[in-house]
């Protein structure tokens, strides 16, 4: 199945999941392809092509789905059974072998991850502040790849009272946000 026939799928399930639970905002049902996917999709233009990651509160899939689409190797971290139960419809309908789902707490997740985890980055989509995020992740030390809103600069400043980091911030080409690029000091 081609890339394009996965994207198509994931839209069509989304859509008829979303008349059973809340998925995204009813409102940007209207405008999937670019409110949602075309959003996600940006982040393949600062991702390392070498690395694992891990969505942090995936939800519909969002950039979850779409990057493991685009190849990547993805773990999804969401806790809501309702979530998790379509994300596997997902994984399953699309062949997403490289896409991984667990059930459970980021914290728990963070938990057991592996000391030298340099091969993972954490993404994000409508998560939570880059303050609460940094508090879940900054142990295991790996970079950070969020879609974050206009309001970053106050986030970044807050994040920076508590934590030590260097970050990159890349223009949204699909609203007025940005992607955030962070690095813990070692």
């Amino acid at each position: 199945m081609s890339n394009k026939v996965k994207f198509e799928q994931y839209e069509k399930l989304l859509r008829e999941w979303s008349t059973r639970m809340n998925l995204v905002a009813p409102s940007t049902l209207g405008d999937i392809q670019t409110r949602h996917i075309a959003d996600s999709a940006q982040l393949a233009d600062v991702l390392p092509r070498d690395v694992k990651i891990i969505d942090m509160g995936s939800g519909a899939g969002f950039p979850a789905v779409v990057l493991a689409i685009l190849g990547w190797h993805v773990t999804c971290v969401e806790s809501i059974g309702k979530k998790v139960s379509f994300l596997r419809a997902v994984k399953e309908e699309l062949g997403l072998n490289n896409l991984e789902i667990y059930h459970g707490r980021l914290e728990d997740f963070v938990r057991q991850m592996p000391a030298n985890s340099h091969n993972f980055v954490f993404t994000a989509r409508a998560f939570a502040s880059l303050t609460k995020i940094m508090g879940y992740v900054a142990r295991t030390k790996c970079r950070l790849f969020l879609l974050k809103g206009r309001e970053i600069e106050t986030e970044i400043n807050d994040a920076k009272r508590k934590y030590k980091f260097n970050h990159d911030l890349t223009p949204s080409k699909t609203g007025d946000g940005y992607i955030i690029s962070v690095r813990f000091d070692r």
